[in-house]
């Protein structure tokens, strides 16, 4: 929980908003419910625009997402489903739009992090999904300010389960 913290909440070049959108599109990518579900939590209540994970799922060309974020996210989709097919060309397109080389390497980070996160979720059987539940996520009526450490808060509360 200290990594994923230091991937999601460190400051950087990407917004934490946009660290989340990215979390929830990779396990959406990976059809993982569980951490689809929590981070799109996330990142609607860090001011992602309802809705629009589901729709860069659908068509990210088409969605209402800025122009700028469109190429991190074409990478982001190429580097979680075919990163051996990665070339210059690929990180180009994100430079293009203005983005740092800082910023494409922490969208590679919660990419990577995500696929692994998600196999860990779905192999260790985690089928609980939050899309279903509205009172299910803690953040729901929290706010941004809760999100800032709460991987933190959240693995404090695994070692006090543990202890107990």
């Amino acid at each position: 929980m200290t990594f994923v913290n230091s991937v999601l909440r460190s400051n950087g070049e990407l917004t934490i908003g946009e660290r989340e959108l990215i979390a929830a599109f990779v396990s959406g990518l990976n059809s993982c419910r569980f951490c689809y579900g929590s981070h799109v939590i996330h990142a609607e209540t860090l001011g992602i625009d309802p809705g629009l994970i589901k729709q860069l799922l659908e068509d990210i060309e088409a969605s209402d997402v800025s122009e700028k974020m469109k190429p991190m996210l074409r990478y982001v989709e190429k580097l979680n489903t075919l990163p051996n097919k990665l070339v210059q060309a690929d990180v180009d397109a994100v430079l293009e739009q203005g983005w740092v080389e800082e910023a494409l390497f922490e969208a590679i980070e919660v990419t990577g992090l995500f696929n692994m996160m998600n196999r860990i979720v779905e192999g260790g059987g985690v089928t609980f999904d939050f899309g279903g539940r509205t009172q299910g996520h803690t953040l729901q009526k929290a706010g941004p300010d809760a999100a800032k450490d709460s991987y933190l808060v959240f693995l404090e509360m695994i070692k006090q389960q543990a202890s107990a």
